[in-house]
């Protein structure tokens, strides 16, 4: 018997039991079965292994073999992922579709990007170049805005002894060979990574910069940041995954990498359709010569969706590593998950709270501690962004995996069934959602946007608590027995959430609006109001102060004045202080 082939022992779903596996090592990659599985060794006990299968494990027998590769399960990166759509470890749907079509048969191996497909490769290094891990030796135009830089893997250094002229090459062959003194070593288009092994950096910086989103109640309420973590936890039907796809479509991050973890095939395929189709905003390019998308349904093997978020980050760093700053959206981490416990329900471990294994919280630290605006090795700057749905059963927000994500992001943009019944998209919270970005991002917003933003964000939001607690009386008592400039902050909060912060996704005008566009709103709304309180002071009465038909236009502005030009805004404002004046002076 080859001391590097085990014998499987039991089978409970995708986790797998094996003997004779002492010369084998932990978190191996390895290939179960005559069918060769694809296998991860996730316990090891003298003689003993556990594997979990990231394949279907159906048709397999006790005392099939169990074969070693040698190194982890890792990912293949290259020319070839951006624009492509993989499963949760890294193998091409698209590709497979056209062999198979329509189903993943097993035992197919982990094919990975197109090995045989031909790059236009221009080759920067030259012979004497003394290179180290993360410096750059080639670029390839992936795709009409993404440049690849292949880089030199970073336990490698040398002097570049050999080098190929610029050409037309497939990923696998040679470009250059290095020199030192413990021999030489050729290097190809491609480097392999495991996936559960963060890439190193050379700092981690200070997050400075916001990640616009163009939609006003993130960029100007609860704003993300390049580098940031995120969370977006909601019930049934309150809209996490139509607001991660306008995040995908429109956010200002060079990458997408979108995760469809354990989510509906449907939710997926209108991914997989609607993304080839919109045109990045930025560039007017296909947004998918961007984005990098991870399919992992939820019918497919729950081993596969544990390791798909591990897959989009590795990638992300990756691109990252080269100088671009990556958002990756999760959808959705809850099934993410129930996945690990799943798992660890067959492993037999002791289970936590509501079923999950004890180390949940550290799983969860340990994907979403990976994001961070960095220096790279090679000296360029870049970031990840990652943003996570939550599914809490039921909308409660007090369930495990919602309570340990609020401990590692720092946005947490929550969102209301209330809100979204009555149609209010998107439904987030305004009263429960808050972002630690404010503050670490407030003097690019002052220099950027204007100097006043911040302190207008501030004033905006103090307007929307006051009107919670009024609210409170109107149920009792009714709006009529408030004074004057109390109905004013309601009058002025139903203007805020039906002409700011709710979005139409769907509207040419107001899917995206620029951040420019979104300050001006804020200070017509914020015209409105303080010239009605100042004439209030004065006496007048609250019928007169709410004028239909600048209330109206303060409502619909966001759909009848174009992003291009926003000057229909200041001239809003004039309408509104030349009306007030007017009432001023009649009661002054």
């Amino acid at each position: 018997m080859n001391s590097t082939t085990g014998i499987v022992t039991g089978i409970n779903g995708p986790v797998v039991r094996a003997k004779n596996m002492s010369s084998f090592k932990m978190r191996e990659m390895v290939l179960v079965g005559d069918k060769k599985l694809i296998g991860e060794i996730i316990i090891l006990e003298g003689d003993s292994a556990t594997i979990q299968v990231y394949e279907e494990t159906s048709g397999l027998t006790v005392g099939q073999e169990v074969a070693s590769t040698g190194y982890p399960l890792s990912l293949k990166l290259g020319p070839g992922i951006i624009g492509n759509i993989f499963d949760g470890i890294e193998r091409p749907l698209v590709r497979i579709n056209e062999k198979f079509k329509g189903f993943i048969p097993e035992g197919i191996g982990l094919i990975s990007i197109d090995e045989d497909k031909i790059w236009q490769v221009d080759v920067t290094a030259k012979i004497g170049d003394k290179l180290k891990g993360g410096d750059v030796y080639a670029v390839v135009q992936e795709t009409p805005i993404i440049v690849h830089k292949i880089m030199v893997p970073f336990n490698m250094e040398g002097t570049v002894v050999e080098v190929k002229s610029s050409g037309a090459y497939s990923i696998k062959e040679n470009i250059i060979k290095l020199e030192n003194e413990e021999g030489s070593f050729e290097l190809s288009l491609y480097q392999q990574w495991p996936v559960r092994r963060a890439r190193p950096v050379r700092e981690r910086k200070t997050i400075s910069i916001p990640l616009a989103t163009g939609q006003r109640v993130l960029d100007c309420f609860f704003p993300l940041a390049k580098g940031g973590a995120a969370a977006i936890p909601g019930g049934f039907g309150t809209g996490k995954t139509m607001l991660q796809h306008q995040l995908a479509k429109f956010s200002d991050a060079d990458i997408i990498v979108y995760i469809g973890c354990g989510e509906r095939g449907n939710e997926m395929t209108e991914v997989l359709e609607d993304f080839p189709k919109l045109l990045d905003p930025r560039t007017g390019e296909s947004l998918m010569n961007r984005t990098v998308l991870i399919a992992n349904t939820s019918n497919m093997p729950v081993a596969a969706r544990e390791a798909s978020i591990y897959t989009g980050i590795t990638i992300a760093e990756y691109f990252r590593d080269m100088g671009y700053h990556v958002a990756i959206m999760a959808d959705s981490t809850s099934r993410w998950a129930e996945a690990l416990r799943e798992i660890s329900g067959r492993l037999e471990e002791m289970p936590a709270e509501e079923g999950y294994p004890a180390y949940l919280p550290s799983r969860l630290a340990e994907f979403y501690e990976r994001a961070g605006y960095v220096e790279n090795l090679n000296g360029t700057e870049g970031s990840i962004t990652v943003i996570g749905a939550v599914s809490p059963a039921g909308g409660d927000f007090s369930e495990p995996v919602t309570q340990n994500t609020k401990r590692y992001v720092s946005a947490f943009l929550g969102l209301d069934k209330n809100l979204a019944y009555e149609r209010h998209y998107p439904s987030i919270n305004w009263l429960s959602s808050y972002s630690g970005y404010v503050n670490m991002i407030s003097e690019w917003y002052r220099e950027k946007v204007a100097e006043d933003i911040i302190d207008l964000r501030g004033k905006m939001i103090k307007i929307l608590f006051e009107e919670n607690k009024l609210k409170e009386i109107v149920k009792l008592v009714g709006e009529d027995v408030l004074p004057d400039d109390q109905r004013l902050i309601l009058e002025t909060a139903k203007i805020l959430k039906v002409g700011f912060l709710q979005q139409n996704a769907y509207h040419k005008e107001d899917t995206y609006v620029p951040i420019n566009k979104q300050y001006k709103m804020l200070k017509a709304i914020e015209a409105f109001y303080d010239q009605a309180h100042k004439t209030i002071k004065l006496g007048a009465p609250i019928s007169q102060i709410k004028d239909n038909d600048i209330v109206e236009a303060l409502c619909k502005m966001k759909y009848t004045i174009t992003n291009e030009d926003i000057t229909g805004i200041d001239l809003l404002i004039d309408k509104i202080t030349e009306y007030y004046d007017e009432l001023q002076k009649k009661y002054a």
